[in-house]
């Protein structure tokens, strides 16, 4: 499960009491709901094949400032939903998740109730640089550099791990 939406850095105070019940329920829905929706229409093919499923938490779900106040909060409940579907769905199916951190190209937009609909964060300008600069290994990481983490999670190497999210962010956490 790889879905998204972004606010852009906007913390509470950036928006309108009008705006909130529609930004929060539409990033929410995007965010977490359309994972688990996913994860349901799955379950008994996931459970019949003993499958494994990785959710996209990203490095929001970890450390503020990656996101505005919807962002990561909405990450936070994603890792939640790793750990009690892990625990829930064991020992027929895995659940982990993998937490990218900023990505180049990305098409991520924003909430249409915020009026960000048409903002991409992939197309920020300097944004490679800035990504490079806030990573401890100086990195600005693609898509294809997170795939890895995926790939291993889903595949049978990993079939000792769940409830697990492998961070694939530069080491973000440590600096």
């Amino acid at each position: 499960n790889c879905v998204g939406i972004f606010d852009f850095y906007r913390g509470l105070a950036d928006i309108g009491e009008d705006q909130l019940d529609a930004a929060f329920d539409e990033m929410f829905a995007a965010n977490v709901k359309s994972q688990l929706v996913t994860v349901q229409a799955a379950l008994p093919e996931l459970r019949q094949a003993r499958g494994s499923v990785v959710l996209t938490v990203s490095t929001s779900g970890f450390y503020p400032g990656r996101g505005g106040i919807l962002y990561v909060a909405s990450k936070f409940a994603v890792r939640g939903c790793v750990i009690a579907l892990a625990h829930e769905l064991a020992p027929d199916v895995r659940v982990n998740g993998v937490a990218p951190g900023g990505t180049l190209g990305t098409e991520l937009t924003g909430p249409r109730s915020m009026g960000l609909d048409r903002q991409v964060l992939g197309t920020a300008a300097g944004r490679e640089e800035d990504l490079r600069r806030r990573t401890p290994l100086q990195v600005a990481l693609s898509g294809e550099d997170h795939a890895g983490s995926y790939v291993f999670l889903a595949s049978d190497r990993a079939r000792g791990i769940t409830g697990t999210v492998v961070h694939s962010d530069g080491g973000a956490g440590i600096k």
